[in-house]
């Protein structure tokens, strides 16, 4: 039988749960605001160490209060792990359940260690209060994770977590102290140090691989969509567009282009600042987008400028488009926001060869004209 020495296997968990920590710690200094919860896992996996090292100094020390500090520091440590991943998920935080937990835990741990002893009753209490803290993660991924590897990575070990101290709860529920009790040597008992310590750096790294996908959308994210409107951006459209290209060519379908300028945008900045003119962009960009179908979409290129595309739509579907997102500027207008007109531009594919850049100069051609012909009006590309 392969024998594991609990206060080596503990060490060695205390360094890796140290290094990981500072991992995570690092992680939420540069995306926090990005990725929620990392900070609770960190500040978690410390006081998972705190515990490690009270249960191991417990011998050493017999007469102090080690054993109650190191049930204490766990119940916090898993405790917080929840609360990051409820963060995580954007759920709100169980802050009394955790208090409640760790403090009842803590009163009746104590209880039988102090006035009545009794092991098996210590860890059949800490078992199943910790049972509750990994079972909601559980939850909190089978409703609210994506379907990605990362996620479904992170749920599995969890439950897998959750069901080994299930098991050991029930055991000591039977006073099964022989394989409950991590010092002495035996199967079940090296099992269970064996998993809970390699599960407590997987589930971290875990964590570490949600995470890590959350940003990578998010950067992507980043890399297609305007920051102040959340509509696409230059890069995001182009991609757009040729995705688009492809199905419409496929199918043999018309794609049309909207060109869109508020007029008179400089006076808006002038007379009302720069942080009202971006509140109305703002504003302009949700009136388009609540105009648009499901198969259209909407960037900012720049300034003022917003572009439209309309896949499978002809000259005469655009002009109603256009006319749509004129009335909805009107019917959108904020008494706490200056009133802006457009000016629109249309074009539509001349023929299957011609070049994103070349509709894009007759449509905004067709902009142009529609500013010197009086502003608020549209017109069409020729």
């Amino acid at each position: 039988m392969i024998s594991l020495d609990p206060k080596t296997v503990l060490f060695m968990t205390t360094l890796m749960s140290v290094a990981m920590s500072i991992v995570m710690h690092s992680a939420h200094s540069n995306f926090g605001k990005e990725v929620k919860g990392l900070d609770r896992w960190a500040m978690g996996l410390l006081a998972l160490v705190g515990g490690g090292v009270a249960f191991m100094l417990r011998d050493e020390f017999p007469q102090t209060p080690l054993p109650m500090a190191t049930n204490a520091l766990l119940f916090c440590g898993i405790g917080l792990s929840m609360i990051g991943t409820q963060e995580f998920f954007g759920r709100q935080p169980s802050w009394r359940t955790f208090w409640a937990i760790a403090a009842g835990g803590f009163v009746l741990i104590g209880w039988f260690l102090v006035i009545k002893p009794d092991f098996a009753a210590r860890v059949t209490i800490f078992s199943f209060l910790v049972f509750y803290f990994y079972a909601e993660q559980v939850r909190l991924v089978w409703r609210h994770g994506t379907p990605h590897f990362s996620t479904r990575f992170f749920g599995t070990l969890i439950g897998i977590q959750a069901l080994v101290v299930l098991v050991r709860g029930c055991m000591a529920l039977r006073a099964m102290v022989a394989n409950i009790d991590l010092m002495r040597d035996n199967a079940m008992a090296n099992i269970y140090l064996g998993v809970a310590n390699f599960m407590a750096l997987m589930l971290t790294v875990a964590f570490m691989t949600m995470a890590t996908r959350r940003l990578q959308t998010i950067l992507e994210q980043r890399s297609t969509h305007d920051p102040l409107t959340g509509v696409l951006n230059r890069r995001g459209f182009a991609m757009f567009y040729e995705h688009q290209r492809l199905q419409m060519r496929r199918a043999g379908k018309p794609i049309t282009l909207m060109a869109i300028d508020l007029d008179h945008f400089k006076a808006v900045n002038d007379r009302f600042g720069h942080m009202v003119g971006d509140k109305v962009l703002v504003q302009v960009a949700r009136a388009i987008r609540q105009t648009l179908r499901e198969t259209d979409d909407v960037a900012r290129f720049g300034g003022e400028e917003f572009v439209v595309l309309l896949p499978d739509s002809d000259e005469h579907n655009a002009v109603l488009a256009a006319e749509r997102i004129r009335d909805a500027l009107r019917r959108f207008a904020d008494i706490q926001l200056p009133m802006v007109t457009v000016s629109i531009g249309i074009g539509c594919h001349a023929s299957e060869q011609e070049s994103l850049d070349a509709l894009l100069a007759r449509t905004d051609a067709a902009l142009y004209r529609a500013k010197e012909n009086g502003r608020d009006r549209i017109e069409i590309a020729m």
